[in-house]
């Protein structure tokens, strides 16, 4: 097998590409959802491309390890959190959407949705844990949270089988498209076994 080779600069510029593209096609997909026709039914695209938009981003950020490991890709390093930050964007900007556009900041409708709906509370446990590894992903925070940090960000292990459940419940049929997700969680989860592992070994009292 070839030997593959990245080197610093072309991992930034990896990291600008990441940043251009997650940027441009989120600010496509809403332009066309309120200044054109496009869509017939602008707050279900929306509100179905930021939900897999966040999946994608979020299964993405967790190829890195596996990959730096096997190939000894280390400048990719560079692109987990660019890629998880993306993964919390898109849903944030999922949950704003439904709030604003499907319930109309009606906030009765809300409590009643989380109530006849429970996968909604799933998804927002899940944005929880992304917004507290988010909020604590800089250098600094990694200083002042110490071996907590690394403990707080392997929650990941939690979070993202969590969004995958909160979209399959969702659905009210299963397709394809899900089924790859849940193929492409598990594979992952089998290559980083040995960490979240040893992580569920010390959350375990």
């Amino acid at each position: 097998m070839a030997s593959i080779r990245i080197t610093q600069t072309q991992a930034r510029w990896l990291r600008v590409i990441v940043h251009m593209l997650a940027a441009v096609w989120l600010c496509w997909v809403y332009y066309h959802a309120i200044a054109t026709t496009r869509y017939s039914d602008p707050v279900e695209e929306v509100l179905h491309f930021t939900g897999t938009g966040a999946i994608n981003l979020l299964l993405l950020s967790l190829t890195i390890s596996p990959l730096i490991r096997r190939f000894r890709l280390s400048p990719l390093f560079a692109l987990r959190r660019p890629l998880g930050l993306w993964a919390l964007a898109y849903g944030l900007t999922h949950v704003v959407s439904f709030i604003l556009f499907e319930l109309q900041l009606d906030w009765q409708q809300l409590l009643d949705a989380l109530i006849s709906r429970p996968y909604i509370i799933v998804g927002f446990i899940a944005l929880l844990l992304l917004s507290a590894m988010g909020v604590t992903s800089t250098r600094g925070w990694q200083r002042r949270l110490g071996p907590r940090w690394q403990r707080l960000h392997n929650s990941v292990y939690v979070a993202a089988p969590l969004v995958l459940l909160h979209y399959l419940w969702s659905l009210k049929t299963i397709g394809l498209e899900p089924l790859l997700y849940c193929c492409a969680l598990l594979l992952l989860m089998l290559l980083r076994r040995q960490q979240w592992q040893r992580w569920w070994r010390r959350a375990m009292p």
